[in-house]
């Protein structure tokens, strides 16, 4: 079988947390609009945690782009990463479809991490797939500098 779409064109770079040591905070991703894609995959990376590290992630939503994100998407919450539970290096995936998002009345989401006690090294991707409109590569972020298929 022949594929005639590349994976760069199906999956589009739709937000990201950049890689870094992240203090304890909250940090989010850019807004994502669930008109344009059917789902989005969410992948959280983190490096080594520290002693007294927690981290945790979440999608949120909203029914505008400009909103205020209090609404966490029902069952997109990680279970909580620390050191204690060996979590040190690990990856986590969260897929979110636009047909959840609509079911809680929002249109819009955003992934949410959140680093607690002490510093954590870790980033977050969100790639959007099954785009609405032509090749899905249309939709990447402007941060996305180079795509070589």
């Amino acid at each position: 079988m022949t594929y005639t779409e590349r994976l760069s064109q199906q999956l589009a770079v739709v937000g990201v947390i950049d890689p870094a040591s992240k203090s304890a905070n909250t940090y989010l991703t850019g807004v994502i609009d669930m008109k344009l894609h059917r789902r989005v995959l969410f992948v959280l990376m983190v490096g080594a945690l520290t002693t007294n590290n927690t981290t945790d992630f979440s999608i949120v939503g909203d029914t505008a782009s400009g909103g205020s994100y209090a609404t966490t998407i029902t069952g997109k919450s990680i279970t909580q990463l620390t050191q204690a539970g060996t979590d040190d290096n690990k990856q986590v995936l969260v897929e979110v479809t636009a047909e959840e998002v609509a079911a809680q009345g929002l249109r819009y989401i955003k992934g949410k991490l959140v680093t607690a006690t002490a510093a954590a090294l870790a980033s977050v991707i969100a790639l959007g797939s099954d785009g609405r409109y032509g090749p899905n590569s249309g939709n990447n972020i402007a941060a996305v500098d180079e795509i070589v298929a």
